[in-house]
């Protein structure tokens, strides 16, 4: 069974490999250092700086394997190839809500680097989805628990 493609930025790989490189190369030592400490203390089952460091281990390596895996299923998406008149991967999109006159402005990206603290959507959310490939002027209609939500887009650019 082939595992999904996770669509990513240049940027976004370069965000995920220098974290793993981190978490390898750096953190891996200092929390063997911790336990190390932690086990100088004498006796381990009742120690909770021990328990806290192999908590921390175990937090760690499984990011490293989170990691690893959303770089081996990378598939580095084109920001520059296309349409740029067009919404694509990796646009930014000013956008206004019909209803509300709110204006928005989203960043879209895969859904591994999509973070709504940042301004960035999935590619794969209802707004995402939307807008890939309309224009500048167009309304979208997303599709939400409440409702129908009609979006105009305002302006658009690519880096």
């Amino acid at each position: 069974m082939d595992e999904k493609k996770n669509l990513l930025t240049r940027e976004g790989v370069k965000k995920y490999e220098e974290e793993l490189a981190y978490r390898k190369d750096v953190k891996r030592n200092e929390i063997a250092q911790k336990i190390k400490e932690a086990k100088d203390h004498g006796d381990i089952s009742e120690n909770a700086e021990f328990d806290a460091a192999r908590d921390e281990q175990g937090f760690n390596e499984s990011r490293i394997f989170e990691l690893e895996n959303i770089l081996k299923n990378a598939q580095i998406a084109d920001e520059e190839v296309g349409d740029k008149k067009r919404v694509s991967f990796g646009s930014t999109v000013v956008v206004i809500d019909l209803e509300t006159n709110e204006e928005m402005t989203v960043t879209i990206k895969g859904a591994e680097e999509s973070n709504s603290l940042e301004n960035c959507i999935s590619n794969e959310s209802p707004l995402g989805r939307a807008l890939i490939g309309c224009k500048k002027g167009q309304v979208v209609e997303v599709e939400c628990p409440v409702g129908i939500i009609k979006y105009e887009i305002k302006s658009l650019s690519k880096k």
